[in-house]
């Protein structure tokens, strides 16, 4: 870290070390699942509570996240989160029955809701305290993060059996990144009237722009010491992240066994769905902070939910194999900087938009595949996909009634 100079790139690794913990304490249980299964003599059907447990727990968690956020800020929440997200993954492997695990899976819900809001909260401040974009490439971390859970799994499982070994080795390098992103977080506002005072970011008019609502966000003169009654525009943000993640998750869930019973691929070409998807949303949140700064925030969450929505129904429409990976290609590349850019919009309404904007996502994300699976169930999956395009189709909806903003780098492009 100390060879690193500029000052916003120390930033942008420490809480980039955050979104890879959580992408990897996320990945390294889900990869064991199997074995979670086999040792604790799970059903099917309690499998699927234990993984309604941790949707749960992350859904429930917005009033704790909403106090602690006030309360501690996001710099020691996030510290405290993501150690915490470390332990739970020893007391998941050490958990002597099935009551235990729900219970830890809970917990964990809730840590990763905390975690969640605050390395957005401190992704925002980066953004607002440089003028720079930086979102898209922390949220890129998170894949990453899930990546190297992955491969580290399937390292340990040829090694051992152990789930306890492997999830101590996961423990340990939870808290090493977590140790390496303490020094450089960014501290919070002393107040909101002195970030009001010196603001890092300005509204822009642009004539694409444009919202159906005009309404506008005042700075906060004081800390919020209450919860409140969210704004229309929290709210449409809100719908625009249940949506954005619904298509993400769906996606995710789905994709495989559409390329195995409708576009018939063999079982060598069924996977390259979920594959096309991923890769593509790796890619584009590399690059996503480059068009954001080009052409803000709206565009990029318009044209690309349209696009995500165009090519998914182009694929359902063609069938086939080769038009299933172009349309997920498309559905991954339009979709991946939906979260991240309201990320940054609902941050910057404060900490309880936030933590409500990220219990929403967590819902969609919860709530979408089986709300696509009750739908293909009673007609069939290509309706159920059908919806998946709809979703995406809604998040350019809600993007046309946020009043979005973008850094002060922009504004004198903006008015050139």
């Amino acid at each position: 870290m100390l060879l690193v100079r500029d000052e916003f790139r120390r930033a942008q690794l420490a809480i980039a070390a955050l979104f890879c913990v959580l992408g990897f304490q996320y990945a390294t249980w889900a990869a064991r699942l199997p074995a979670l299964k086999s040792r604790l003599d799970l059903t099917e059907a309690e499998l699927g509570l234990l993984l309604m447990a941790c949707g749960v727990g992350a859904a429930a968690s917005f009033p704790l996240v909403a106090a602690l956020s006030r309360r501690w800020g996001s710099r020691r929440l996030a510290l405290l989160s993501a150690l915490f997200l470390g332990v739970l993954l020893l007391a998941l492997a050490a958990a002597p029955n099935y009551p235990v695990a729900l219970a830890v899976m809970c917990a964990d819900g809730l840590g990763v809701g905390c975690l969640n809001v605050a390395m957005n909260a401190q992704g925002a401040t980066l953004e607002s305290r440089h003028g720079r974009t930086a979102m898209s490439q922390l949220h890129a971390t998170f894949s990453a993060g899930s990546l190297g859970a992955a491969l580290l799994a399937s390292g340990m499982s040829a090694l051992s059996s152990s789930v306890a070994l492997h999830f101590g080795v996961a423990t340990v390098l939870v808290l090493l990144l977590t140790l390496y992103a303490q020094p450089t977080l960014l501290p919070d506002e002393q107040s909101d009237a002195k970030a009001a005072s010196q603001p890092a970011e300005q509204p822009v008019d642009r004539p694409d722009d444009h919202p159906a609502d005009q309404t506008v966000d005042e700075p906060l003169k004081k800390k919020r010491r209450s919860w409140t009654i969210p704004s229309r525009v929290t709210l449409w943000m809100g719908g625009a992240m249940v949506f954005g993640t619904v298509a993400e998750g769906a996606m995710n869930d789905w994709s495989a066994l559409y390329m195995k019973e409708v576009a018939e691929a063999s079982a060598r070409l069924a996977p390259l769905g979920i594959a096309v998807v991923s890769v593509m949303m790796v890619l584009a949140r590399l690059f996503a902070d480059g068009w954001r700064t080009k052409w803000g925030d709206g565009r990029v969450v318009r044209v690309g939910s349209v696009l995500a929505a165009t090519g998914l129904a182009f694929a359902l429409l063609a069938g086939g194999v080769v038009p299933a990976l172009i349309g997920f290609a498309a559905m991954g590349l339009g979709i991946a900087a939906v979260t991240p850019c309201v990320y940054v919009a609902a941050a910057r309404q404060g900490s309880d938009a936030l933590a409500l904007v990220a219990a929403m996502g967590t819902t969609g994300l919860l709530a979408g595949p089986p709300v696509i699976g009750f739908i293909a169930a009673g007609s069939s999956l290509v309706w159920g996909m059908a919806a998946v395009a709809v979703s995406a189709c809604l998040v350019a909806v809600c993007a046309v009634r946020i009043r979005w903003t973008v850094p002060v780098g922009m504004v004198a492009e903006a008015k050139a």
